[in-house]
This record gives C-alpha cells, sequence and structure tokens, in this order.
C-alpha cells in the first residue's frame, strides 16, 4: 500500500526521517516522498536529505517565493496530479506549513484519508498563516496524531471527538529525530570548531511577522545586543532574513553565520547556554538537549515548556527579552520529565497508521 507523505520545509524534512525509518520496516508499504519545493535553497533543502539519509523525493515541484494564495493553489494543483498517477492508500503531512494544507486539500478533495502529524497545536493568533493552515488541516484529517497532552485537549475543546476521526497521543517525532541523530551529529559537524567553544546563546530569527515588521526587527535586534554585553550571541540567518538585516540602520552585535545543517543545529543546542528563537521546533529542541528558550514570540504553541518553566515568552519587547535571560540564567530546571515521548513517537504513529490501513 502506497503513503504519499508531502514535505516543504526544514522541520517536516526531519519530522519525516524520523518515521521514514520506523515505516521501512513495514512490509507491503510503500512511502513516496513529494517535496512542494518550499525551503528550496540548497542550504535549507537539499542538505537535509543529504545528512539524514532520507531517499531523493521521487517529486519534486518546485514551488517557491510566492504569495500564500498562489504557492497553495499551486500546490494543490501539482500535488493532486500527483495523487492522481500514485493512487496512494493514505496522505501523511506534517506540522502547518502553506505545503501542508495544499497537500490535505487534494488528498481530501480525491477521497484519500490524511494523517496530521503534529495535529492540535494551537496559538490562537489567527494573524499567523500557520495557524490557518494548521486548524485547516486538523478539520479535514482522518487520523490526528496529537505530540502532548495540550493538543489533545485543544482538538476536544473544538469538538473533534463528534467529527469523523481517530485522535491519538503520540509524542513528538522531532524528539526521535533528535535523539537518534544526536549520537552522530558530532562526527558529522565541525561547527563548534568554526565557531570557537566559548560559552554562547544560540538565537535565531526567521518568521515573517517578527522580520518583516522593521520596528519589531530593530527591537529584536537590540535585545541581543544588550545580551551580547554579557554573553556571545551567535545568530544563524536565513538569506531572507540576512536581507532585511542588511536594510536596518541597527545591526546585530552577533556572530552571523549562514544557514546551518541539522547536525550542526543540534551541535550548536549541545553546546550552546541558552536559546532565543521564534521557531516552534527549536523551542522543542532547546528542551531535549536541557537548555532553556526565550520565545521570540507573543505567544507558543508548546504551553507546556512554559509551565514546566524552562521556557520563557518574552513577546518582542526588547526589556522583557533581556529579563528574560537574566531569569533564566539563574534557574535549575528538571529536563528529564517525559513531555515528548521520550523517543517513541514513530513507533506509535506507524503502528496505527498499520492497523489503519488494514481496515481499508
Amino acid at each position: 500500500m502506497k503513503i504519499l507523505t508531502v514535505v516543504g520545509a526544514r522541520p517536516q524534512f526531519i519530522k519525516a526521517a524520523a518515521l521514514h525509518r520506523e515505516l521501512q520496516s513495514v512490509p507491503d508499504i510503500q512511502e513516496i516522498l513529494v517535496h512542494t519545493g518550499q525551503h528550496y535553497d540548497k542550504d535549507i533543502s537539499d542538505i537535509f536529505f543529504q545528512e539524514m539519509e532520507i531517499p531523493t523525493p521521487k517529486y519534486n515541484l518546485g514551488i517557491h517565493s510566492l504569495k500564500h494564495g498562489a504557492m497553495t493553489g499551486r500546490m494543490l494543483e501539482a500535488i493532486e496530479n500527483v495523487i492522481e498517477q500514485e493512487k496512494p492508500a493514505m496522505l501523511l503531512v506534517y506540522g502547518d506549513t502553506n505545503s501542508t494544507l495544499a497537500a490535505a486539500l487534494a488528498a481530501k478533495k480525491n477521497f484519500i484519508p490524511i494523517g496530521h502529524i503534529e495535529a492540535g497545536l494551537r496559538s490562537f493568533n489567527m494573524g499567523m498563516p500557520e495557524e490557518i493552515n494548521r486548524i485547516l488541516t486538523d478539520r479535514i484529517s482522518d487520523l490526528l496524531f496529537c505530540p502532548t497532552d495540550a493538543a489533545i485537549q485543544n482538538l476536544y475543546r473544538e469538538g473533534f471527538e463528534h467529527f469523523n476521526c481517530e485522535i491519538a497521543k503520540t509524542g513528538d517525532v522531532m524528539q526521535d529525530a533528535a535523539l537518534y541523530y544526536g549520537q552522530f551529529s558530532a562526527a558529522h559537524s565541525n561547527i563548534i570548531e568554526r565557531i570557537g567553544n566559548d560559552e554562547f546563546l544560540l538565537a535565531t530569527l526567521h518568521r515573517a511577522e517578527n522580520t518583516d515588521n522593521p520596528q519589531t526587527l530593530i527591537e529584536l535586534v537590540e535585545a541581543l545586543n544588550q545580551i551580547a554585553k554579557e554573553i556571545r550571541v551567535v545568530l544563524p540567518l536565513h538569506p531572507r532574513t540576512r536581507k532585511k538585516l542588511e536594510e536596518l540602520e541597527s545591526k546585530p552585535n552577533a556572530l552571523t553565520i549562514g544557514p546551518v545543517g541539522y547536525f550542526d543545529i543540534l551541535e550548536l543546542l549541545k553546546h550552546c547556554r541558552m536559546v532565543a528563537t521564534d521557531s516552534g521546533g527549536l523551542q522543542k529542541e532547546a528542551y531535549f538537549f536541557g537548555k532553556h528558550c526565550i520565545t521570540l514570540r507573543k505567544q507558543t504553541e508548546w504551553v507546556e515548556l512554559v509551565h514546566q518553566g524552562v521556557n520563557l515568552v518574552a513577546g518582542t519587547n526588547a526589556e522583557k527579552i533581556v529579563d528574560s535571560y537574566h531569569v533564566l540564567s539563574q534557574r535549575h530546571s528538571d529536563f528529564t520529565i517525559d513531555l515528548y515521548g521520550n523517543g517513541t513517537a514513530s513507533k506509535c504513529i506507524s503502528s496505527i497508521l498499520v492497523d489503519y490501513l488494514g481496515k481499508l
């Protein structure tokens, strides 16, 4: 039976790699990988497939650099063509990108069951395109693979127990990937040798609501510059973010480096003192490696990290971000609590898929 897996962005490559290893051992299931092209830069896309030993996608749709509506529409049309050609028994999507929603819509309109991995997450901010994508994808999915109890409760509050779908708590496949590839990352990365082993804070900025608003970006740069007076700041930059920063008069007083591969980011997480990010995935990865995190957004989907006191949601106010750094610098937290499945999510999802497909 064919499973069509659709990915398009860096975090999805990592999640798909974890489940792909598990599905390889399942007889009579053939996974076909489709890359929409949403992240197309070699340093952001190709390197992840090479490092993580994911097969080259059978289909690369090459759809990128468009407005949200145009991108989603073209992806929907292209994925529908793939569905017609492959006739899969199931379609799998991850997370909350335009690729996720386009693939789910294409599958639903062709009566293909949908499995949504990382279902049930909510930021409760409808100004985020990701929030729209995840809500709509959840609503039309048949299997909802939830990483946490909070995600399941979100679905129950929205009445999903009355819909024709199955809801399961599986844990988080990103932890599966971090634990597995973390065993090999030091042998495949020289990032610490390149940047030096002095203590540092790892920072990332990429969300449009932060990078597209000049005043917000200036405020974030000011916060990082204040922190840089006390600890070195290492800032990997997406090309788009680098361009935005170059347009500002205020420059980050940080060690700015290009986009990094997955092994590099694992090594940076292992060696940093703390993380400051607007990335959802990196918030969790910080926890996997026992590091406190400052969230550079006004909300987070990963509320359990906030409840555990390992993550402070600082928003984009420079003073609050710096205060959060000082608070977390003095905090001692327990990072051994099992919030995300401790590496068993892929096995759980695979088992549910096998049972579901067996009933078709």
